[in-house]
Formats: structure tokens, sequence, C-alpha cells
């Protein structure tokens, strides 16, 4: 029989002795306290010290990755695309034998910093980022040896990281030269905050296609608004197009944009209706958007993708970037919401 005193002392047993509660003394002692007052934290320490609390369990779950959750954070759920791969990657991790955790960080720094550090406590065995923005709790994570998993946009500072995601340069490549083999000339390109690596490749790679082939797009016809709400961004932009002579063709950074676009421009009126392009071709597009052609990423591919990042790839120490195929989906469906393509 093993003698009651060479039992550990219990975390439940520091936060008795501290009158705080467990997940308070977990943070501490992992070091994330970060919403605990320095009497709380140093009370804490005290009755660890008094009792002699030693976390050797969590500390070797910790260092061996024995924990079975992985943990997802969206920078925005209510982006159709981001469900969809929330959805592949909760499927495939959950067929691997991991439970996935999924957040929402509205692409806030606050707000991810925040489940960073949670899941940190909570010793999560990988984070997986769809849609990062830069932070302290970011750069922290990512220079530790912590699994993380970079999904759609690469690692907002450029660090070395493993990544998930479509060649977004090859699409708009791919979406300039279809413009102008179309004979669009007057073409107008409206974007998201370049603090995203995706956007910041689309539209570089776009433009100076553009200029290759003797057709620069105007400074004045690449839009954008202050709001991390793409549909917002979508419509101010719209609106600013309807004011003037109306471009042959609107290239959409994401769907959602060209949503918020295509909304601007019915509502205004315009007499000549243009082609709209966006990425990303959200599943919703063939119900609600037959006049919408864009670049598909295959949803279907992340899940199998992440979970081999966070089960082989990075077990290896090693960073590596995963490329998935890409489609140009053309649809030549009513522009025009009133009734009549006008073009």
């Amino acid at each position: 029989m093993i003698a009651k005193d060479s039992l550990p002392v219990s975390i439940k047993a520091v936060a008795a002795r501290a009158g705080v509660s467990i997940a308070t003394v977990s943070r501490v002692i992992n070091g994330v306290a970060n919403k605990a007052s320095a009497e709380t934290i140093a009370r804490v320490r005290k009755a660890a010290a008094e009792l002699d609390y030693r976390p050797i369990s969590a500390g070797r779950a910790l260092r061996n990755r024995q924990t079975h959750m992985v943990a997802v954070l969206a920078s925005n759920l209510a982006n159709p695309t981001m469900t969809a791969i929330a959805t592949s990657a909760e499927a495939a991790l959950r067929r691997a034998g991991f439970v996935m955790v999924l957040c929402d960080t509205h692409d806030t720094a606050d707000l991810q910093d925040e489940y960073l550090r949670e899941m940190r406590a909570r010793q999560a065995h990988a984070i997986v980022l769809l849609g990062a923005v830069d932070s302290a709790q970011l750069r922290a994570v990512a220079s530790s040896d912590m699994r993380i998993v970079f999904v759609n946009r690469r690692h907002p500072l450029g660090w070395q990281s493993s990544f998930i995601g479509i060649d977004n340069a090859a699409a708009a490549v791919e979406l300039a030269d279809t413009c102008m083999e179309n004979g669009y000339r007057r073409v107008a390109i409206v974007h998201a905050s370049k603090a995203s690596s995706a956007t910041q490749e689309r539209v570089d790679a776009m433009c100076a296609r553009f200029r290759e082939r003797g057709r620069s797009v105007s400074a004045n016809m690449i839009l954008t608004a202050d709001s991390t709400d793409h549909l917002r961004i979508g419509l101010e932009s719209g609106l600013r197009l309807s004011g003037r002579r109306a471009p042959d063709a609107v290239v959409a950074m994401s769907d959602l944009i060209a949503f918020g676009v295509h909304r601007a421009l019915a509502e205004a009126g315009v007499a000549t209706f243009p082609r709209i392009f966006g990425f990303d071709d959200n599943p919703l597009n063939d119900w609600i958007a037959p006049w919408l052609s864009s670049v598909r990423i295959p949803y279907s591919d992340f899940g199998p993708a992440i979970v081999d990042a966070v089960r082989d790839e990075l077990s290896a120490g090693r960073a590596r970037t995963r490329i998935l195929p890409h489609t140009l989906v053309l649809r030549e469906g009513r522009r025009d919401p009133a009734g009549t393509d006008r073009r």
C-alpha cells in the first residue's frame, strides 16, 4: 500500500489553499495568468511552494504531446470558406484520433492572443491558425516548441512556419490573363488588408501580370476600405466604383468582397454591369451567385493536409509548405439583378 504522505499534491489542494479556482492555478503554473492580479499570482505560488506541488504529469504531457486536443483558430467563421475548411479539418482530425476545438478570433489580435493563451494552458497537441494576424502571443508560440500550422495565410511576419494553402500568386496571374483574354481593358481590384499574406500575394501578382502585358491597373481602380468585414469592404468600394465610369471587370480578393461589390453596383443601378471575379469559390456560389466566377480552393483537401502537419511533419521539427491545387470556375450566369445582362 502506498503511504498517504507519498501521494503527489493535487492541483485541487493548491487551489483550496490559495482560495482560487483550479483554472487559475493552472494558468499561474503554466505562466499564462494574464487576467490574474499580482496578489493572486503570489498567493497561488506561495500555496504551491508550501504544499510542494509539482505538476509532474502535466509537464510530461506537455513535453511529450500526449494530449489529443487540436485547436483551430479561425479569423472569421461567418465566412463560408472558413467554415468549409474547419469542417474538413474536424472530420479528418476526428478520424485520426484527435479532438478539435474551434474558436473565432474575429480577425483581432487581442482575441487571438486570448485563445492562444488558453490553448497553451490546456496543453493543446497543436494549434492551427486559419487566417492569423500578428500578435504578441503568436510571436511567443511560433518561437516555442508548440506545434503550430498556418492555413490560408502565412505567418504575418514571414517567419518560417508550416503552411497549407493555394498558390495565390499563380491564381492571381490566371485571373489577370482571363480578364485580358476576354478583352476587359478597364479592370478594378478590390481587396482587404494587405497584412494578410494571401491578399498581398494576390494583389501584387495580379498587378505585376497586367504590367508585364502592358495593361497596368490604374491606382484609382485599386480599392479597399478601413474594415475587417469583407462584405463591408466590398460594399463601400462598390459604391465608390458606381460613381465613376463602370469597369469592364471587377476582381475581388474574396467572394465576400465580391458579394458586397455586386450589391453596391446593383443598388446604384449602374448602366453597364461588369464581370465580377472572386477568390475562394465558397460552397454557396452555385446556389446564390451564378454571376460570380471565382478561384476555387479544394476544401476537402485541407483536412488531411492539416492532419499530416499536426501528426507527422511538425513532429520531425521541420516547417513545411503544402500547396493545394486551385481551379478557376467560370460562370456566365446573369450579372444584372434586374433581370438582364446590360452588357
